[in-house]
């Protein structure tokens, strides 16, 4: 077994450190500070903090770890290697070179495609059909370390940023409990990625989820898709937040004129026109209320039928 701490903070990282957990001795566990949540807005622990616990590891919080003070505890661990999952922190020189077999990152985007902070959410808006995992040894530039392995999945119609987030989730897990021996041992050779081929996926924020609906329909139903859960696309009507929760792209369904963002109701379902194509409407939630279907949406509102988006 190999002595490895694991830096990690979202849900996104529970799948490989519950794996690693069961087959490594991780010595420590690396995640960020316990942060308000809720309604309550209660300090609540990441879940990657939560597995650890449970598990009876040692967890470590900094607030950053820029300082060599701040890697003391790492030292004590004397970890022989580092795996990092969605960890949230820039990691520089003096934790990258700790462990004698390095730092590993478990990245959810085919690298060189999509470095950065929102991978899963870009490969959706560009329309990509694949995107999937890489194991990379990192370095300190931004996901630009050599990629030891990779394995794709492909993205459907009707993927979220919450399906694809947790069918990588386990890509990662099952990638890295596979090859990890061979990384280890010096087996698997890292690959030196191709730059030129690089793309960037910046950090996703709330205003990323207003829907213009002067776009074509295909670009929106991918907005949509890659901002579910969070932030939620969305747009207004009557002068409040209106979420798109679930939609589909209607071209080919029924044939639709009218002016970007007029909802028209149809035998086929309640329409919306945009630039290019229509956006068939199926989940929405008015600020305030809950979550419903169109359909019954319509019941309480009907002159919604005849709005024009944002209203």
């Amino acid at each position: 077994m190999t002595r490895i701490v694991f830096m990690g903070t979202p849900d996104f990282a529970v799948p490989t450190l519950s794996k690693l957990i069961e087959s490594q001795e991780v010595v420590g566990v690396v995640t960020q500070p316990d942060r308000p949540a809720g309604r309550g807005r209660q300090l609540t622990p990441p879940p990657v903090k939560s597995v650890a616990q449970e598990a009876g590891i040692p967890v470590y919080q900094p607030k950053s770890l820029r300082s060599e003070e701040a890697a003391g505890p790492l030292r004590e661990w004397a970890p022989e290697l580092i795996v990092v999952a969605a960890f949230g922190q820039i990691l520089r020189a003096h934790v990258l070179e700790l462990p004698v077999h390095g730092c590993l990152n478990v990245h959810a985007s085919l690298l060189p495609r999509w470095r950065g902070a929102a991978p899963i959410q870009h490969a959706i808006l560009a329309g990509d059909a694949q995107t999937g995992i890489s194991l990379m040894r990192m370095d300190e530039g931004l996901d630009t370390g050599p990629v030891y392995a990779r394995r794709a999945t492909p993205i459907g119609p009707g993927d979220t940023a919450a399906s694809l987030h947790d069918r990588l989730a386990e890509l990662g897990a099952e990638l890295l409990s596979e090859r990890l021996e061979e990384i280890v041992t010096g087996r698997l050779a890292a690959e030196i990625q191709e730059d030129s081929l690089a793309t960037y996926a910046p950090r996703i924020n709330k205003e990323d989820g207003a829907i213009d609906w002067r776009r074509p329909a295909i670009e929106i139903d991918r907005q949509i898709r890659a901002m579910t859960p969070w932030p939620g696309a969305y747009s207004s009507w009557q002068g409040k937040r209106l979420k798109i929760l679930r939609a589909e792209l209607a071209d080919g369904v029924v044939s639709v004129t009218g002016r970007p963002g007029q909802v028209i109701e149809t035998a086929a379902g309640v329409m919306v026109v945009t630039g290019q194509g229509t956006i068939r409407l199926l989940q929405i939630q008015l600020a305030g209320k809950k979550a419903t279907s169109v359909n019954e949406f319509l019941r309480g509102r009907p002159g919604f039928a005849s709005a024009v988006l944002p209203d």
